[in-house]
């Protein structure tokens, strides 16, 4: 709407009606579009500086009260079609341009506003009522639905119309996130009546905000209208309080810091729109504990959450940590009306090196063993209220006068911080019978700036030296002297005496005795040192290392406890010609016809003695025997290398020959020896190697001795295979007539005593008669053919056996045996029969009498006189039962 008057005033577009539930006392409006002002009774009016509404404006209204409470809304304004012009002016009346009316509550009550015609851009017409539409095209102004709505739901937010509802029937809808779209069916639409409801409450913390679109179409489908979009905001409530990241914050500050050092940062979070009051946080400090020096030594920022020290006096020894308790409220900090959260902040008080260490003592003593190190001999204690075992706290030590030798150094215990002076350099209490040292103590860190160091940081020790008895010791250790081998015993060779450095004590008496004589040479004097050989001195002994023989001796002083010395004699030897040389090698090998000129033994000599006593050798062949010149002979190689070979045309049968060498060596007077070197001379193939046969001919075996050696191999093996078939034919027959018995030797003559058993049938309680065989066997002959138990003796003739000899031969046993073997075996009436047999049959018609009828009477009744008429193997027992008589 415009305004053509030529008088500067303001246009009134409509009002608003607001109560702060207070009296509206105070109350001021501000408008945040500068086209438009609000003035203190609530109506609207277009500032008139040029600024006409020619399109729809949405802009937010602020309404402060006295408390610093704050109210915020949304309005929307649009055009309408300008009257006719009325007497008086164009001015429009507020009746014309009226808005909706929103009153807005305090906290915990709902912003409702009228239901709004929205008419689609394409229709013509006026609506009745709300808003109306320009000629030409607007811009739907959103829907604002305050978020947490009680209902009741259903509830009505717009209705959508088209002029075209006069003519035909439309059918509405709409489209989109909310509506067809997840979350579905949050808003709907009466397709008839085209109003809009929102059916559940809403959360702007899950959704801020919603665009759908809306339709108009005839009953055929066919769309009447272009859609319009919508667009819903929902209107933050504050419904969430302030939430801390964390809630126990931890920061630290530097004790003696100044004030307005920052400390630490908290931050909440409220889930409000972070746009008005609901969602901006303030922050404020509840509590200190503890109140040392004062209640409030820090302050917080109550808009960033910045924890800052605002007071001094922060001393870690006093107050080594403090707890504050921090509140975040929302509504800008409005305690009526914000939600509030609490949190923890813990501030610790780091340690500075404020408080140099003390020494607790300014002088200090300790004692010290001369000639000992590594000991702890004074200690030192220190104090310092800084943190401990902190660079602050742990002290370092320097020794700054007293020790310009540097006998002792200083060290630190990590643990209690003491200071030990300990010895590293040996002390001799006749040099220096004590020490007063100076030393200064610090810390590992710097001290803070304008803290000055103790008077208490520097003591003095004095140290006391001990004087013990110390051990005496060699002058020269070890002690060299040279000789000549060879020296024999009774020789002095020096005098090895020690020292005793306990000058300041009573005169010491030193004592020696030997301590390592590895080849047993020499001998001490107990009380002057002085060594003689006992035995001839051998540089060639295998106790001398190259030319140098060592002997270890002990000296031992009287003092109380005694202590002892180690002294080392090395005695140098010199060489002198005393070993003749020797022959090397002592054994070699020449063919017999191989090429004499080069076929030779190289030799040479070996030595004990060094240079000049040794090499170069001269090689000589001896007079005698005079074979020898005749058929070897030794040509110079080098100074200790000659060659040993035949003369030519000289031929030797394969064997051993034993040639003696006269060595000698360049000594003075010169040495020599005569060796003997053993040559095998055989016949060698093409490499020059000697065959097998020529080595076993050259062995000294002669072809009469290997023949003989054979015969003898052969012999012997042959009597080793005749033993082997002698004693297998001997098991073989030892088998055949192992029963073959000489009856000298026959054990059945004797009587033989057995374990008894039992006393027979009379012991046991068994039935006899079960093992007695049938008197009939009409049951086992009536039986089908071909059924029979198969343990029942089969129903034939009877084998006859031939008739025997009662009492055979010895000799005959085996045939017997045998016999008696073969006629089993072809008898079917024989047990087994085929089976496992159960054995309940004995036979009948025995010659032989029950053995129960025996009896052990002792009466002397019983005839034993027919035992005679057995045969020999029963004479014995005829002789002791029969003819008792005559006894």
């Amino acid at each position: 709407m415009q305004s053509s008057s030529a008088t500067p005033r303001a246009v009134s577009t409509g009002s608003v009606r607001f109560d702060d539930c207070m009296g509206n006392e105070g109350l001021t409006f501000q408008s945040s579009e500068p086209a438009f002002g609000v003035r203190t009774d609530g109506s609207i009016f277009i500032r008139q500086d040029g600024t006409s509404l020619v399109e729809p404006v949405q802009f937010k209204l602020t309404a402060r009260g006295p408390n610093t409470h704050v109210w915020e809304t949304v309005l929307q304004l649009a055009p309408i079609d300008p009257p006719e012009p009325r007497e008086g002016g164009n001015e429009v009346t507020e009746e014309e341009a009226k808005v909706p009316e929103m009153k807005e509550k305090k906290k915990g009550e709902e912003l409702r506003a009228p239901p709004t015609v929205i008419m689609f851009p394409g229709s013509r017409g006026r609506r009745s009522g709300g808003l109306h539409r320009q000629k030409r095209d607007w811009v739907i102004p959103p829907v604002n639905v305050p978020e947490n709505s009680r209902g009741p739901f259903p509830q009505m937010l717009v209705s959508i119309r088209s002029d075209q509802d006069r003519d035909i029937s439309i059918r509405y809808s709409i489209t989109g996130m909310g509506a067809d779209q997840p979350p579905n069916e949050v808003f709907n639409i009466d397709p008839v009546a085209g109003k809009m409801y929102v059916t559940k409450p809403l959360d702007r913390e899950m959704r801020s905000s919603y665009h759908l679109r809306a339709h108009a179409v005839d009953m055929n489908g066919n769309q009447v209208e272009n859609p319009i979009d919508l667009y819903i905001y929902v209107i933050d409530m504050n419904d969430n309080r302030p939430e801390f990241r964390n809630q126990v914050y931890n920061g630290s500050v530097d004790e003696g810091s100044k004030p307005g050092t920052y400390v630490m940062h908290v931050s909440a979070f409220d889930a409000d729109d972070n746009t008005t009051a609901n969602g901006m946080v303030r922050y404020r400090i509840l509590s200190q504990m503890p109140h040392n020096p004062i209640p409030n030594m820090f302050t917080i920022n109550s808009e960033t959450g910045d924890i800052v020290s605002v007071a001094a006096g922060l001393d870690r020894e006093t107050v080594s940590q403090y707890t504050l308790i921090v509140q975040a409220t929302d509504m800008e900090g409005n305690l009526n009306f914000g939600l509030s959260n609490t949190a923890t902040a813990l501030i610790t008080v780091t340690d500075i090196n404020d408080n140099p260490p003390r020494l607790t003592n300014r002088t200090f003593s300790g004692e010290v063993p001369e000639n000992r190190v590594g000991l702890v001999v004074a200690n030192l204690t220190v104090k310092d209220a800084d943190q401990p075992h902190s660079p602050n706290w742990n002290a370092v030590y320097r020794i700054i006068g007293g020790d310009p030798a540097n006998h002792f150094s200083m060290r630190t215990d990590p643990v209690s911080n003491d200071g030990m002076v300990t010895v590293v350099k040996p002390v001799d209490y006749e040099m220096n019978r004590a020490f007063m040292l100076t030393v200064m103590v610090s810390n590992q860190a710097h001290l803070a700036s304008g803290i000055q160091s103790s008077l208490q940081s520097t003591a003095g020790v004095t140290i006391s030296v001990q004087d013990i008895n110390e051990p005496p010791y060699f002058p020269t250790n070890p002690k060299s002297i040279r000789f000549e081998e060879g020296v024999p015993a009774g020789t002095s060779l020096t005098t090895f005496s020690a020292t005793d450095p306990d000058r300041l004590q009573m005169q010491q008496i030193i004592r020696y005795t030997k301590l390592n004589d590895p080849a047993l040479w020499l001998s001490i004097n107990r009380t002057s040192g002085q060594i003689v050989t006992i035995a001839t001195l051998d540089r060639e002994s295998t106790y001398v290392k190259n030319n140098v023989y060592e002997a270890t001796f002990l000296a031992i002083d009287s003092g109380s406890p005694p202590a002892s010395a180690t002294g080392t004699l090395q005695i140098y030897l010199n060489d002198i010609n005393d070993n003749p040389p020797v022959l090397v090698p002592r054994e070699a090998q020449l063919c017999e016809r191989v090429n004499r000129n080069t076929n030779g033994v190289n030799i040479t000599a070996a030595d004990a003695d060094t240079d000049p006593n040794a090499g170069p050798f001269v090689f000589e062949l001896p007079n005698y025997p005079p074979s020898i010149r005749r058929n070897w002979t030794i040509s110079r190689i080098s100074g200790d290398y000659a060659r040993l070979g035949l003369r030519y045309q000289v031929y030797l049968e394969s064997g051993v020959y034993e040639v003696p060498i006269v060595v000698s060596d360049s000594g003075n007077p010169p040495l020599s020896n005569r060796s003997v070197i053993k040559v095998k001379v055989c016949p060698c193939d093409r490499n020059g190697d000697c065959t097998t046969l020529g080595a076993v001919a050259a062995a000294g075996l002669g072809t009469g001795a290997i023949i003989s050696i054979l015969v003898c191999i052969i012999i012997l093996l042959c009597m080793v295979l005749l033993f082997v078939v002698w004693m297998k034919r001997r098991e073989r027959e030892r088998q055949t007539k192992q029963l073959l018995i000489d009856p000298e030797d026959d054990v059945r003559d004797n009587i033989l005593k057995y374990d008894e058993e039992g006393g027979g049938e009379e012991d046991q309680d068994y039935d006899l008669s079960q093992l007695q065989q049938p008197d009939s066997l009409e049951h086992i002959i009536s039986k089908p053919p071909g059924v029979r138990r198969v343990d029942e003796r089969p129903i034939v003739p009877e084998s006859q056996y031939p008739i025997r000899h009662v009492l055979p031969h010895p000799g005959d046993i085996g045939d017997f045996i045998h016999e008696g073997l073969r006629a089993a075996d072809n008898d079917p009436t024989a047990p087994p029969y085929d089976s496992l047999l159960v054995f309940d049959y004995e036979g009948s018609g025995s010659t032989a009498g029950s053995v129960s009828s025996l009896n052990s009477s002792s009466s002397g009744d019983q005839d034993y006189d027919y035992l005679n008429d057995w045969g020999p193997r029963f004479k014995k027992l005829a002789d002791m039962y029969g003819g008792g008589d005559e006894d």
